[in-house]
């Protein structure tokens, strides 16, 4: 699929190796592959790249429901941890769930194969380019 030029600038999405497999209607679907320097002391897939990956996808679905013209602030987000991933793929698929004019409410499920590994509510700002200062 054709990424959105602001997902190819983002060096820590490239970093952490996140790969977005669809993006339409305020839903969005981003890949992340178990690895060795995503690991925590257990050998599990950290917390903190699984609620990362949690706040790409819903980031990026809050983009698309409003435009790639606005950037997306995480207000905030709440994660339930649900099993640990010692190998393999997860997929976040997150999407809109309420779009008013500045925030947006979000829900998220991260899933390798049919199992549930987390799942995630949360709010973002709407911030357009413009207001945005360097």
């Amino acid at each position: 699929m054709q990424m959105p030029e602001s997902y190819q600038r983002s060096a820590f999405n490239n970093l952490l190796g996140a790969e977005l497999l669809s993006l339409a209607n305020g839903q969005s679907e981003v890949l992340l592959r178990m690895r060795a320097e995503l690991g925590n002391r257990g050998g599990k897939l950290h917390g903190g790249a699984i609620f990362t990956l949690v706040d790409i996808a819903m980031g990026l679905a809050c983009s698309d429901s409003h435009g790639f013209d606005q950037l997306s602030a995480t207000l905030e987000c709440k994660i339930n941890y649900l099993r640990a991933v010692s190998a393999g793929d997860v997929i976040c698929r997150a999407k809109v769930i309420h779009a008013g004019r500045r925030t947006l409410v979000l829900e998220a499920d991260v899933l390798q194969g049919e199992q549930l590994v987390a799942k995630a509510q949360g709010t973002f700002a709407m911030v357009k380019t413009s207001e945005v200062q360097a």
